[in-house]
């Protein structure tokens, strides 16, 4: 099988350690299978910059998504109210997690080019007094939007309202000072900027805000409240946990210290972004965001005229090593470039000849 590399946000390209860490086969009722998962919940805490006595964390099976909708339909209570900033397809997603589970939802949709207007957010707070929650995405995929999650937590505090982050795209990568915000949930993913593989999710939650939403689940399955209590008291997940996940969840954790943190991460990651967006201007693509808000995870480009051909341009691409993904916006034809996981500056560099031979190629430039 011909591989090739993902310039992707997540799943994304890992290295050759985590991949071999998978191919061990554990039992779940292992002591030294729990510890593990203890182990990497204990070091979350760490990464997001709190206490265990304040702060606790919980793994989710499956995507990103169970983890924001088991805290959505987990905490919100049916008197509670949630107040959503979105600015992107992510956003709208919590929107319709709302809608199912009959959540009253106040939505404030922003430009997808544009972050959450703080003042708008404070207009609906006092004009809602029934809003109990406030939730919104930190880095929007959708475009590369990276939001300002702080603005909004001085909101947050202002008015005395429970603050959910979906980080699911930025954490590990960009540092969040989660209890200096005083950000109640944050939610992220194995598959994302740790650069493990897909198969469960977590959650960094206030202790005693997680305690007190206990018989609030709308669902089995997504019961964080349930979920956090076996997992507390030895380790073991609720129902048949990811083992092979995990075992390579340690390891990336492992290899993100050894590259130096979030910090060095991060630095990496964004430097791949700005040498993208350099070279790929030079070939004629405009970044469809402003480079004020422009995050370091992916990077939405604009079709360069109306013969561009993605589908072509992919297949081109792909050939020769690298996979990318399409536009996801609706008013206007686009690609995106993740810059994330194991990829360096000569990836970008490799991916912007590869480029510029096929722009030459096709009579393109």
């Amino acid at each position: 099988m011909k591989t090739y590399k993902l310039l992707t946000p997540g799943p994304l390209t890992t290295t050759d350690s985590v991949k071999k860490e998978m191919l061990f086969d554990h039992c779940t009722w292992d002591d030294d299978y729990k510890q593990i998962t203890q182990k990497i919940r204990r070091e979350l805490l760490e990464l997001a910059h709190v206490d265990e006595t304040e702060y606790t964390t919980v793994l989710m099976q499956g995507s990103g998504t169970f983890g924001v909708e088991s805290v959505i339909s987990s905490t919100i209570p049916e008197d509670g109210c949630l107040l959503l900033l979105s600015n992107g397809a992510y956003g709208e997603r919590i929107a319709k997690m709302c809608e199912y589970h009959r959540i009253p939802c106040i939505h404030i949709m922003q430009d997808y080019d544009k972050i959450p207007d703080k003042n708008e957010a404070e207009k609906a707070l006092k004009e809602h007094q029934e809003i109990t929650h406030i939730a919104m995405i930190h880095s929007e995929t959708t475009t590369g939007i990276l939001n300002d999650i702080k603005s909004i937590v001085e909101l947050a505090d202002k008015y005395h309202k429970t603050f959910i982050v979906d980080a699911m795209s930025s954490f590990g990568a960009i540092d969040i000072p989660v209890k200096e915000w005083h950000i109640d949930y944050i939610i992220s993913s194995a598959n994302k900027c740790i650069q493990g593989v897909p198969g469960f999710s977590f959650i960094i939650a206030n202790r005693k805000k997680l305690t007190d939403s206990k018989g609030t689940a709308r669902s089995l399955s997504l019961d964080l409240y349930d979920q956090w209590a076996g997992m507390e008291k030895d380790g073991k997940w609720r129902y048949t946990s990811p083992t092979h996940v995990v075992l390579a969840f340690a390891k990336a954790m492992e290899e993100l210290k050894e590259e130096g943190g979030i910090i060095a991460r991060g630095k990496r990651y964004t430097h791949n972004k700005d040498v993208l967006i350099e070279e790929f201007g030079k070939l004629g693509f405009k970044a469809y965001v402003d480079s004020s808000v422009q995050g370091p995870i992916i990077t939405t480009f604009l079709y360069p005229n109306d013969k561009f051909d993605f589908a072509d341009m992919y297949s081109y691409i792909k050939e020769r090593g690298y996979a990318i993904y399409p536009g996801k916006l609706t008013d206007k034809d686009t690609f995106r470039i993740g810059t994330i996981g194991e990829i360096y500056e000569e990836d970008i560099l490799q991916l912007t000849q590869i480029m510029k031979n096929y722009m030459e190629s096709r009579g393109l430039k």
